[in-house]
């Protein structure tokens, strides 16, 4: 007999290969598992972003947001490793100081969690913009252009142009992916957005769990020369401890 977490697994197998499904279906697939039981379980796979729930039955999350690269399926990845990159970066917050906070699940995590103290914050994110709106003593400023609608945030030849006579402080960029080349995106104009950020602030953070190491995308947008921190959490292979160590980045 299958345990509940083997049988809550097998329902959510079930819901991926079909994408979507009615309660019958799931009934008639688990024969042997009651009504009340099925509906808990999909209750708690809802809870726990592994299905979606809907009138009559369940999706796939990949259903409902069409691509897996949208930030609202990356919000709901690793999110125990985000949360300590979160922590961790939070200690570099300084008040008084001018920041770009870039788009992504892990940076609107971070605006999310931003003491309300002075200071001057740019973002072309508007997740990050709708987390900013609680605070009252920063000075928001967010950046036009093009709108993504899978990152919920602008980009184009206008987003550079509105940052031509600013240079930051801090930057925490969000990240795609590391691999041989650098740090990597798969999204042309953002990338342009985040080489040009790199180039024009004291010191670029990258905000990235450990899953991203060894992960490759289209666009390099940054050397590791370039990168003064790296905020990960504490499952970073070694090989990538060797480099950040070799490139004098400080790893967090």
């Amino acid at each position: 007999m299958d345990t509940m977490e083997q049988r809550r697994n097998r329902i959510v197998d079930f819901i991926n290969t079909r994408a979507s499904i009615t309660f019958a279906e799931l009934k008639e697939a688990f024969p042997d598992v009651s009504d009340m039981t099925l509906r808990t379980d999909l209750k708690v796979l809802d809870k726990e972003a592994k299905i979606v729930r809907v009138h009559g039955g369940a999706k796939a999350v990949t259903a409902v947001l069409g691509n897996d690269d949208r930030l609202s399926l990356r919000e709901v990845r690793n999110i125990g490793e985000k949360e300590l990159v979160v922590s961790k970066a939070l200690s570099l917050i300084r008040p008084d100081t001018t920041i770009f906070l870039d788009s992504g699940s892990t940076t609107t995590m971070l605006a999310r969690a931003l003491p309300d103290q002075p200071m001057m914050i740019f973002t072309a994110s508007l997740t990050v913009a709708m987390e900013l709106s609680r605070l009252e003593h920063p000075d928001v400023f967010v950046i036009g252009g093009t709108l993504n609608r899978n990152s919920r945030s602008m980009y184009g030849q206008t987003s550079v142009e509105q940052l031509g006579r600013v240079r930051f402080d801090q930057a925490f960029l969000g990240v795609t992916g590391y691999d041989d080349r650098g740090f990597n995106c798969g999204h042309a104009e953002e990338n342009a957005l985040k080489r040009y950020v790199v180039t024009h602030t004291n010191e670029s953070i990258l905000l990235m769990d450990s899953s991203k190491v060894g992960k490759s995308s289209t666009f390099t947008f940054a050397e590791p020369s370039q990168v003064d921190v790296v905020v990960s959490d504490d499952n970073t292979p070694e090989s990538f401890r060797g480099m950040c160590e070799e490139e004098a980045i400080r790893l967090l």
